[in-house]
This record gives C-alpha cells, structure tokens and sequence, in this order.
C-alpha cells in the first residue's frame, strides 16, 4: 500500500518506492504540487515553477529503462535561483536582471536529472544571494517551521521548500553560510562540502575569491549524503565511522556576539550526543585559532566577489536595492587596490589544519548561528550598515570554514521541542564522517537551556 501523504516521503523512502513500484514519479510529483499549491501563497518558497513542465519531466522519469537504477528516482528537487535551469529564467534574486529562459541545464541540474530527479520548480533568495535572510523586491519567503519568521538565507526558499514539504531535496550555494543558516532555522540538514568536491555552477573555477560552494539541503543526513554522492560524482554514506575525538567550541569568529542559551546547549548537547553514541568520542573544550582579522578577510572577498557577480550581470545599480549598490561599490573599491591574495586564504587553512592535527581532533562542534531568525521581511528596505550588522550580530559561526575550503555540515538536535541547528566541521575529504555524526544527531533531543548539568570536558 502506498503511504497516504508522499510528501512526508524522505528522498530515500521515495527512491525504494519508485524502484519498486509501490509509486511513480508522476504521483509524487503530483502530491508535491498539491502541496505547493497549498501552501506557498503564504510561505513564498517559490520564484518559478510549472506544473505542466513538472508532471511532463515526472512521466519521463517513469518511462525510463533504467529507473529502478537511478538514485534519485523520481524526487521532487527545488533549485535555487542562481542556477539555470531550462526554461526558467534566472534573476538571481533580482527584479533588475533578465527574464529571458535560460536556454540549458546548468551541468549540476543535468547530474541530477540523469540520476531520475524531477525539478520541482526555482527558489527564491535575497537579491545576489548577499544576506543571510530571504526577502528582496521579488517577494519574502517565509518560515514553515514559524511562519513569522524569516527561514535564513541565502537558500532560503530552499529550505523553506524542503521543511514545507514541497520539496524532497533542493540544491543550494553558500559563500559564507548560506546553506548551512537556511538549514539550521529551519531544522534541515546542509551541506558545505569541501573545496573542489562539487562543481560550481556555470563551470566557473572558482566563486567569490574561493569561498563559493554548493551542496544539498535535506530533511536527512542519508538524504543530504545521497543527492551530494550525484551532484560529485562518488558515493558518500552516514554509515562512517563516528568520530573518536570531538572538540566543543561556543567561541564567535567574529567578535560581534555570543550564543543565545538555546543555541549555546544544542552545541553542548550535540557534543554529549556523539560522546554517548556507540564507541563514544572524547570531547574536548577547544577554540579553533581563528585571526582577529577573519571577518577582514571573508568580507573583502564578499565584497568584491558580489561587484563582479554585477559586473558580470550588467546590473544598473540604480535599479537594484540600496544596499546591494552599497556592497558593489564597495567591492569596486577593494578591486581598484588589486583583487584580494590566495595567500590569505592558505594561512588560515594551514593553521586551523595544524590545530586539528595537534588536537587530535576529527570533528570541530560548534553553533551553527548565534540567535534565532529575524521577523519575517523585518530587513526589508534597510541600508547597508543596518543589515550587516543585524546578520553579523545572529550569523558569525559559518564564514570561517568558506575562508578555509573545509566541509561543514548543519544538523538538527531538539531543543525545547523545537530544532536549532548545530555546525560539524571536519578536515578535507571529511564529508561522509560528518554526514554519520549528523545521522547520530538530527532530531535527536538535548536539554533546554540552563536545565543539563555543568560538565567539565578534557
């Protein structure tokens, strides 16, 4: 028997349905289009999408020779709307840019429509993919685990897609979070890999001076390992090793802020959690040696990587938001003094690698942001100054590790009866070991704030 409700279906569970012909694509694409229907006209998930193009896509997934092979059979998968896909224009967020269609596949929708996905339909982000909420004059997308409140950015309709149940998967980028905040508020698993492991969009050979990637949201680590297996090309699994000795840091990398109680204990109950799992790891209190001049470092690069992404789309600043006219400019500015050095870069890398070598350390708990999200299109028309430091002051866990090129991934622990998001950061090629870290964790409960016991870790 089927199950009643398909979108409540993890990746994998449709897969093994498709694969045996208890479904087909065109009913689960089918219910997810219900279910946007029912739901995005409040929740503004959505940039772009079609039924008639869904359902066609769906059919010829089901008509496939080769379906009861392919890893993504018949999964519903939003993308975000810096990506191309055919037939859907790509306004990165933009009111100013194109209309047109793009005319192909960019080659990371090709990887997953060859492993049986369907595309659900386009996301919504804030205007370049800059902040890390999702409102800009395209609309605001709102949260479905509150709708009150902003769902983080930018692949924040994204996310809101995926938590919605519109979307089974959904494909995003993160240049300095924006992966990892969307899943953590709300409460997915996200994905940063390493540097280098999956292509950029466009076939570009790099994204903002080294910081770009892209990865998958998803309401699983095993699904979030199964859509980075396609979009890589090599297979990733949560069933890894766990970790054998895991370092705890509350430390902000940028001195703007410090943890909200809530966000401080699912760190602490998140690395509990691994401590008490089979062949429990050793956990240490430990701070990464991060520079005092990393927030320096991570927003020369966002400024001047978001000048040549206008650049490069002809953008008229007069017709895009002040603040991004502010960001861009200010990227001019860095640019005119030369474009920033790799060498910074490599330092940093070489340092907090040296620190886990010295530490013995395999997995790095931290927060994965510092305050709950903001009110829903509450940034909407504020200046530059004001929107960086609220996103400064909620979101200063995650930059560091696009500096560093190292994989992180967010998972969800209970705090409360409610998901906060934590952040596992790992070496190069640690992704399958923080993907099984994650699976011990997702949704698992902690303590509510101020109620565990103190505990002294060494």
């Amino acid at each position: 028997m089927d199950a009643p409700d398909r979108t409540a279906l993890s990746a994998t569970e449709i897969v093994a349905r498709v694969h045996d012909g208890r479904t087909s694509a065109v009913a689960v694409a089918g219910a997810h289009l219900a279910r946007i229907a029912e739901r995005d006209r409040h929740l503004g998930a959505f940039q772009e999408h079609d039924p008639e193009r869904v359902l066609a896509e769906a059919g010829a997934v089901d008509r496939r020779a080769d379906r009861f092979a392919l890893p993504l059979a018949g999964v519903p998968v939003a993308i975000k709307d810096c990506v191309d896909v055919a037939g859907y224009p790509t306004r990165h967020g933009s009111a100013a840019t194109d209309t047109t269609p793009a005319r192909r596949d960019d080659e990371l929708v090709k990887r997953l429509r060859a492993a049986g996905a369907v595309v659900i339909g386009k996301t919504r982000m804030p205007e370049l993919a800059i902040w890390g909420f999702t409102h800009s004059a395209l609309g605001t997308t709102r949260n479905p685990l509150d709708p009150a409140l902003d769902p983080g950015g930018s692949s924040g309709g994204a996310a809101a897609a995926v938590a919605a149940g519109m979307a089974a998967l959904a494909l995003g980028t993160d240049g300095g979070g924006s992966i990892r905040i969307p899943a953590a508020y709300c409460g997915l698993v996200g994905v940063k890999p390493g540097r280098g492991v999956v292509p950029l969009p466009g076939g570009a050979d790099e994204h903002w001076y080294g910081m770009s990637a892209v990865g998958p949201l998803a309401r699983t680590a095993e699904d979030a390992a199964r859509m980075l297996g396609v979009l890589a090309g090599r297979s990733f699994a949560v069933d890894a090793p766990g970790p054998v000795h895991v370092a705890l840091s509350l430390a902000a990398p940028l001195p703007f802020t410090r943890p909200h109680p809530d966000h401080r204990a699912a760190a602490v109950g998140a690395a509990a959690r691994l401590r008490a799992a089979p062949g429990g790891a050793a956990v240490t209190l430990a701070d990464p040696p991060y520079p005092r001049t990393l927030g320096l470092m991570w927003s020369r690069r966002w400024h001047a990587g978001v000048a040549e992404d206008a650049e490069h789309l002809a953008l008229d600043l007069s017709a895009v938001e002040r603040r991004t006219a502010a960001v861009v400019r200010r990227g001019r500015r860095v640019l005119r003094f030369g474009a920033p050095r790799e060498a910074a870069l490599a330092g940093w890398r070489d340092r907090v690698l040296e620190w886990f070598d010295a530490g013995g350390y395999d997995v790095l708990v931290s927060p994965a942001t510092a305050r709950p999200p903001v009110a829903a299109g509450a940034l909407a028309g504020r200046g530059y100054r004001a929107t960086f430091a609220r996103s400064a002051w909620r979101m200063p866990y995650t930059q560091a590790w696009n500096l560093a090129g190292l994989p992180a991934v967010v998972a969800p622990v209970r705090i409360g009866g409610r998901p906060v998001g934590v952040q596992l950061v790992g070496r190069p090629g640690a992704e399958s070991e923080l993907l099984s870290a994650a699976a011990t964790l997702e949704q698992r409960v902690v303590p509510v704030a101020g109620a565990a016991p103190r505990r002294v870790y060494v």
